[in-house]
């Protein structure tokens, strides 16, 4: 079948989007490609439709677990057989499992770039009929990317095994020096090289200064009340903010690493089905997600890197139609993304420290522990050791970058109950609390040993034996507890920890110390681009995200620099904003919008005027005259 007809059988699209065709095209043909499609682009179809003309299986290297899965199950839905080999299964599992990719009819292996750190997988990878190899976010090859794995570098070992199979490198964002290493690593022989333009036409880029970014946004989203994703700092302020947006009535929810598969599926539901206006997030959202119609994209905190703003931002406008990308700052967003993403970094003897700690609580012995799984609770582990979490936490992410260990992270909260009243005190308390009672029943009827021992809850299951939402269980037997009819216990899941090499503390981190030594100072460079980006008012947005990508261009009369008003005299806005507060005292926001000035201006002016001590600011943030 033509390509086309593949596209249209099977995804159900009319013609490929930009460049898709050509780099479709040149796979066929044989030909090792590089394509640079920025979000959106649609790279997945540019190896899955050749896949698909070709005979065999094409072999997709991914270092995202989560986005390896979504298109595993979005394969399936089009009746086409893939698998995923990911870092968190057994060797026994992994063996069966490219058994059934030999005999099985797959026509897609996806695998963790870790993985190719085997030798044995290696061996096995030779016994398929692999046609294409599709290295995914090709840019982790490169040790100047923005997400640098050295295990990426085990894939010119495979190269060398299946030399005639062509490879296609796929990345959103790398710039030449980038771009460079990923053909020189991966090895890539005379490649054609595809380059979509990082310039959104349609999409304006803001930076806006605001001593109060809440109600700022609030302001954006009323003004554009079309789908929009925020973007904040961690798991609490994704709950405070829809909150909060919700309480001025914005109708908002929330996603973020830390919630139950279910509740990431139901809160995405109702934003997708656009029950909801905004998605509060962390940059756990993002993956997989192709949502046209996002108006607005609003960041509340500094971005750590401007690879990862680029694609959040690109989320808004993908249908073509006018959006916006918004960057709120105030002056405090420095100092608090140093905190955030400089000062947590772990050093070598950090390190060093934490992993001879991990061995030690593990009880694995020197020289030992390679292919083990190990339960591990991690804020227990932190504790007991007096580890920052936060700086424990890179520690263990960047081991498990270098393919030290895998994390197999599950963030379900886990219950135990155990009813600590007779059965018949039991039906006099549901009695009093009928509403409970399809809980309790529930919980009765399918956990018979629930009043001598304490019984794991699946709150999935007492969900659907009694019609009530999962967050409503977990109120009616905290309202139990609390009335000392039940004991009920919760606490976070476990990581398991899968040690890839055996233990021998100073030798391994030696091994990859100057790996932690160039990433921690790479992401130093990138949060200064991206301070930058965010201070720098002499110069349009666009062009400087532009110019970071290595892409020239002149200003777009659309961002924040481009649609700046003339210059306003500050005399005469100190001497206005004196007026209005002789009426009465006034918020920042009241004074914006009565006198219709520029914000950055006023809040200069504002400044000033408390230098010079003539207005004051109240506990209530209202500015007044100066007594």
């Amino acid at each position: 079948m033509k390509p086309s007809d593949i596209l249209k059988q099977y995804w159900n699209f009319d013609s490929f989007r930009p460049l898709q065709e050509p780099i479709v095209q040149s796979v066929l043909d044989g030909f090792d490609t590089l394509a640079l499609l920025p979000t959106g682009g649609g790279k997945s179809i540019c190896f899955q439709v050749p896949a698909m003309v070709k005979p065999g299986i094409c072999l997709v290297i991914s270092p995202l677990v989560a986005l390896m899965k979504d298109q595993v199950a979005n394969l399936a839905s089009r009746n086409i057989r893939a698998v995923a080999m990911t870092g968190a299964l057994s060797v026994a599992q992994t063996s069966d499992l490219l058994d059934n990719c030999q005999h099985g009819g797959y026509k897609f292996l996806y695998l963790s770039p870790e993985r190719l750190q085997n030798d044995w997988v290696l061996e096995r990878l030779q016994q398929l009929d692999i046609s294409l190899i599709a290295v995914d976010e090709a840019h982790c090859v490169s040790q100047w990317g923005h997400d640098f794995r050295p295990a990426y570098l085990k894939i010119g070992s495979l190269r060398q095994t299946l030399q005639n199979v062509p490879v296609l490198a796929l990345t959103a964002t790398a710039n030449q020096r980038v771009q460079d290493d990923i053909v020189e690593h991966l090895e890539l022989k005379n490649p054609a090289v595809f380059k979509q333009s990082f310039a959104r036409e349609n999409l304006a880029y803001w930076v806006v200064k605001t001593e109060d970014k809440l109600n700022q946004a609030a302001a954006i989203l009323k003004k554009y009340p079309e789908p929009s994703i925020l973007y904040v700092r961690n798991r609490k302020a994704v709950m405070d903010t829809a909150r909060q947006l919700n309480a001025v009535g914005i109708s908002a929810t929330g996603y973020h690493g830390g919630m139950t598969p279910r509740d990431k599926d139901a809160n995405m539901k109702a934003w997708m089905d656009q029950k909801v206006l905004a998605m509060v997030a962390t940059n756990a959202f993002g993956m997989g997600i192709d949502k046209a119609n996002v108006r607005t994209v609003i960041h509340l905190g500094l971005p750590e890197n401007l690879e990862n703003y680029y694609q959040e931002a690109g989320r808004a406008g993908r249908n073509g139609e006018k959006a916006y990308a918004v960057l709120l700052t105030q002056a405090a967003d420095v100092l608090t993304a140093e905190s955030q993403f400089i000062k947590v970094l772990p050093d070598k003897a950090f390190l060093n420290d934490c992993f001879r700690k991990l061995c030690n609580h593990l009880q694995i012995a020197y020289g030992e522990g390679i292919n083990q799984r190990y339960p591990l609770n991690f804020n227990q582990f932190c504790q007991k050791y007096g580890l920052p979490p936060l700086t424990a936490h890179h520690a263990m992410e960047f081991l498990d970058r270098q393919g030290v260990i895998s994390l197999s992270r599950e963030f379900s909260q886990k219950l135990t109950l155990q009813f600590t009243i007779d059965s018949r005190e039991m039906l006099r308390y549901i009695s009093l609390n009928p509403k409970d009672e399809p809980v309790l029943l529930a919980i009765l009827r399918n956990y018979p040993g629930i009043y001598d021992n304490p019984q794991a809850l699946n709150l999935a299951f007492i969900a659907k034996k009694s019609g009530v939402p999962e967050d409503g269980i977990q109120d009616i037997l905290e309202r139990a507890a609390k009335q000392e009819v039940a004991q009920l216990t919760a606490r976070p899941g476990d990581t398991v920890v899968q040690f890839n090499e055996i233990r021998e503390d100073e030798r391994t981190i030696a091994r990859v110390a100057k790996y932690l030594t160039a990433q921690n100072d790479l992401k130093k460079h990138q949060l200064a681009q991206v301070i930058a980006y965010a201070t720098d008012e002499s110069k349009c947005k666009s062009r400087m995200l532009l110019e970071y990508f290595g892409e020239l261009s002149g200003d777009c009369g659309n961002c924040s620099y481009c649609s700046r008003p003339a210059p306003a005299n500050p005399k005469n806005i100190r001497e206005t904003i004196l007026k209005r507060l002789a009426k009465g005292p006034a918020t920042s926001q009241t004074l914006q919008k009565e006198l219709a000035c520029p914000q950055n201006d006023l809040i200069f002016a504002l400044r000033e005027l408390m230098a010079d001590e003539r207005i004051s600011l109240k506990p209530d943030n209202t500015y007044i005259l100066h007594r």
